[in-house]
């Protein structure tokens, strides 16, 4: 299941046919004057190969431009080799509409690895801002170094996306988010900005959505400042939905159109190349680092089995106690075939480090009570069998430098992973590190030492704070730096270090820097 060159292909396909649909209403448009900036929502560059990139920006008309946006539109790309904008590399034309909400979607090849660029669009006399990109190292590369941001769970009432204001002035490589861009729903308890919308259900609403959280000036910088790898959790369609179960247990056929509705918004407002299929979308991806390393970027919500042990009433994840489908070695977080796909993977990678960026963290979290071992169902703690599978594949195939990354839990986290959760006598074969929250409020200090002292492989966990985590690799180490500020996130937050770890080459297990 890696994204092969034929995939690409295809993809640049798709997008070239859907943009020869109406090239003659687009052309007879001219070239369109616009009343207010189309390009308000900014501009991003993602999926960073040694020899290519995907470019995207999404035209947005104004009520005075409203009938400019009611036919198709030619928007121009230009790619620079500095910042100055003097060395053109390459350029073209794509032919958006609102059928696709004016989303454009750029393959750039032919690139050179290793290599800064600049770019921009253009459309009638309108031009969007400067965005940056960096392309991957050649495959074969002896890098000496990446340095990349990892976030996540970025609730725009709970707080600014300061956070972002500080990833887009950082130097990196990429921004590897994973999960919970945007969220559907509301909690006025903690809300000290509005979305200003019901929770969305349709096309329409999801894009606006979107275009809300798009129009943050701080989450536009860091997307223009660096090229993103992206996989999602459940707030892009629904809490804790779980294949095609919601937690309301709707019609699954009627579950699947509003899926397919915030699939499609996801991909229109990101810089991706595969576009879904109706409710199904490939999100899973491999990316190489030169010989240091490799990623594997996971779908935890579009396969999993659903959840064990639900309430009858709403399926939402819950805290158990004993639930024996828990056990049931059929049960999966990631589908057979994705389960396959991952195995081969760490089997057939000769990189050094192996990096697993998916959307949860995987270390058991459980509290001992005198009622028995209370676990949280939404979470790899409701799929054990699943993890144990991840875990022994990874053991049994001899992959040595094994760190997963993950969001979701709203805290900073380190943590050793083991076949056997807590046993000392498993050994350590992984370790992890989950970003932390952009705003979304998570636990205590209190609620979080408890989690610790009932779970010795989990070194650090802070619930408190908000953040992301900035990492750096190095053929020797892999450090993780906790960066924090308090919640809520006020608009003009500076962050500190919260807590810094590495993992050396060659040893499992998280170390305190």
């Amino acid at each position: 299941m890696n994204i092969t060159r034929r995939e690409l292909h295809r993809a640049a396909i798709w997008l070239a046919l859907a943009s020869m649909a109406t090239p003659l209403r687009a052309r007879s448009q001219g070239a369109p004057q616009w009343q207010a900036d189309p390009f308000a929502l900014g501009v991003a560059s993602g999926q960073p190969r040694p020899d290519s990139v995907v470019l995207w920006t999404r035209l947005v008309p104004s009520d005075a431009d409203d009938a400019l946006g009611s036919g198709a539109l030619t928007v121009r790309h230009e790619i620079f080799a500095d910042a100055a904008l003097r060395r053109p590399v390459a350029s073209g034309e794509t032919v958006t509409d609102a059928a696709r909400a004016h989303s454009v979607h750029v393959i750039a090849q032919g690139l050179q690895p290793q290599r800064d660029y600049w770019y921009r669009f253009a459309c009638g006399n309108a031009t969007s801002p400067v965005g940056h990109t960096r392309t991957a190292p050649a495959t074969s590369a002896d890098v000496r170094r990446m340095r990349f941001a990892l976030a996540s769970c970025q609730h725009y009432e709970q707080g600014w996306f300061a956070a972002h204001r500080e990833i887009a002035a950082r130097d990196l490589d990429v921004v590897l988010f994973v999960g919970d861009y945007i969220y559907e729903g509301s909690n006025p308890n903690n809300a000290i900005r509005q979305h200003g919308t019901r929770t969305p259900h349709t096309l329409d609403a999801y894009r606006a959505r979107h275009a809300l959280y798009k129009g943050d000036a701080d989450l536009q910088a860091a997307h223009a400042a660096h090229p993103w790898i992206l996989t999602w959790d459940d707030h892009e369609v629904v809490n804790d939905y779980a294949d095609d179960r919601d937690p309301g247990y709707t019609d699954p056929a009627r579950f699947l159109q509003r899926r397919a509705a915030a699939y499609q918004a996801y991909f229109e407002h990101m810089p991706l190349a595969l576009p879904p299929q109706g409710a199904a979308m490939r999100i899973n991806d491999r990316f190489a680092w030169g010989r240091l390393a490799e990623l594997w970027t996971l779908d935890c919500r579009q396969f999993r089995s659903h959840h064990a042990c639900p309430d009858p009433e709403r399926d939402h994840g819950r805290t158990l106690v004993e639930c024996a489908e828990l056990g049931d070695a059929r049960r999966t977080m990631l589908g057979a075939d994705q389960e396959r796909w991952i195995g081969r993977g760490f089997a057939d990678s000769t990189r050094q480090w192996k990096l697993v960026g998916q959307s949860t963290q995987m270390s058991t979290t459980g509290f001992d009570t005198p009622e028995g071992r209370k676990v949280w169902t939404d979470g790899w703690d409701g799929y054990p069998e699943a993890r144990r599978r991840l875990l022994q594949g990874a053991e049994s195939a001899g992959v040595r430098d094994l760190v997963v990354l993950g969001g979701d839990v709203h805290r900073h986290v380190a943590a050793d992973l083991r076949v056997r959760p807590n046993d000392r006598s498993s050994p350590v074969v992984a370790s992890e590190f989950v970003g932390g929250s952009v705003t979304s409020r998570g636990a205590s200090r209190a609620s979080m030492d408890r989690m610790r002292r009932d779970n010795p492989d989990v070194k650090h966990a802070r619930g408190d704070e908000r953040g992301y985590a900035l990492v750096e690799l190095t053929p020797r180490r892999m450090q993780c730096e906790f960066r924090a500020t308090q919640h809520p996130v006020q608009e003009r937050a500076t962050f500190t270090t919260q807590a810094s770890y590495v993992v050396e080459a060659g040893r499992a297990g998280v170390q305190a820097a």
